[in-house]
């Protein structure tokens, strides 16, 4: 579990053993929501790492959060992802980065999206959803 960069941006992307990467369709919040947890769920280190050379590395992470913070329209979520970029640039400890990552989540909130379900809950779901297995299984996604 990952992401991806094309010209439209980035996106949610999985592997499976022995298959392709599957690549989220979503946009808008939803696109938005899965990226966070995604880089949530990194920080956390709540999945099992993938092999080291899909492993994201900070500088991927940092691309990923600036294109999110200039693409972002709504001011108060821009500046929390704006504060996380500034965390992992400062070298601060991940739970500092998550911490801002997770109010600009609960800004969802707002706009009534259902994703506010916890970051790996999310990711779950929509390993699913791209038609992988389930989240309890063995193969379940790392990130």
């Amino acid at each position: 579990m990952g992401f991806v960069a094309d010209v439209a941006g980035f996106h949610l992307a999985y592997a499976r053993p022995g298959g392709g990467v599957t690549v989220s369709q979503s946009h808008g919040a939803s696109r938005r929501a899965e990226l966070l947890a995604a880089t949530i769920a990194y920080f956390e280190e709540a999945l099992d790492p993938p092999p080291p050379e899909l492993e994201a590395t900070q500088a991927d992470l940092a691309a990923l959060l600036a294109w999110m913070a200039k693409t972002e329209a709504n001011a108060a979520r821009r500046a929390l992802i704006r504060e996380a970029l500034d965390a992992i640039d400062d070298g601060l400890a991940g739970d500092a980065v998550v911490a801002r990552l997770g109010e600009a989540r609960r800004g969802l909130a707002a706009a009534g999206m259902k994703e506010q379900v916890d970051a790996i809950d999310l990711l779950s779901e929509r390993f699913r959803e791209l038609g992988g297995e389930s989240a309890a299984d063995p193969a379940a996604p790392s990130v």
